[in-house]
């Protein structure tokens, strides 16, 4: 057992030096005085100077946190409740609208970005001629391309993460404990609130941790569904990629 247990190290030691290596490389290339980056020429923080001067890459920065921000506080409180919900109550075709719950998750990101394109592009004039009827034809409000469609992308597909996780805590959750709640006085939504919640919180933030990751990396959907002034970080690293090797992308990516 002591030969096994040596192999199981060495064999996760290996798996981890293959997964960490590449970023390790990274972290320390963008100290690289290199601009070719292939060669190391000496250290140097000027990669990291360029990338705090470079004004699209903060601006783009800047709305990858609005995004990603908006799009978790949405997917937590759009997940827990939906799961809520789902625990509590027994609904007609519960198992097809459990089993639908995993169609964002499990859909392709190009086929989900083009699927959201297609119903934002068809919705707007609807969307439009509401707006104009109800604020007035010399309203700014229009819907399009930008940071609402955007969010509304990033939520689909976040969401139902949030909530398969607080689902999975649900379901091991002793329903004493609202029946006691409920038998001292709260109302349903008090002991959701003051019981439920507070058991569940370490889903609730394991859910939103993911979220707003996925928000943050993501790439496919939002090249589809965000307008020029909602570009997010990633696209603007993969439009400095496109133009060539820049040494200051390690330097963002190492941040």
């Amino acid at each position: 057992m002591g030969t096994v247990k040596r192999l199981c190290g060495a064999w996760t030691a290996l798996v981890l030096v293959f997964l960490y290596l590449p970023l390790a490389l990274l972290i320390a290339y963008s100290f690289n005085a290199s601009r070719l980056n292939v060669v190391w020429e000496g250290f140097t923080v000027r990669w990291y100077r360029e990338m705090l001067e470079n004004a699209p890459l903060i601006r783009a920065l800047k709305n990858s946190v609005v995004i990603a921000g908006v799009t978790t506080l949405l997917s937590v409180l759009i997940g827990t409740t939906g799961a809520w919900l789902l625990h509590r109550y027994r609904y007609r075709f519960k198992r097809l609208w459990e089993a639908l719950v995993f169609v964002p998750i499990a859909v392709p990101e190009v086929i989900m970005g083009v699927g959201l394109l297609i119903l934002f592009t068809a919705a707007a004039p609807g969307i439009n001629a509401f707006l104009d009827s109800v604020l007035g034809p010399a309203t700014d409000a229009r819907f399009a391309l930008g940071f609402v469609t955007t969010v509304i992308a990033h939520v689909t597909f976040c969401f139902p993460l949030v909530l398969v996780t607080v689902q999975a805590r649900l379901a091991d959750l002793d329903p004493a404990l609202e029946e006691a709640a409920r038998d001292l006085g709260a109302t349903p939504l008090a002991a959701f609130r003051r019981v439920i919640v507070p058991c569940v919180m370490q889903a609730i933030l394991s859910g939103a941790l993911m979220a707003f990751t996925l928000s943050m990396d993501e790439v496919l959907v939002t090249y589809f569904v965000c307008g020029p002034e909602s570009k997010t970080l990633p696209l603007e690293i993969y439009d400095n990629v496109r133009r060539g090797l820049n040494p200051m992308l390690n330097a963002v990516s190492a941040v």
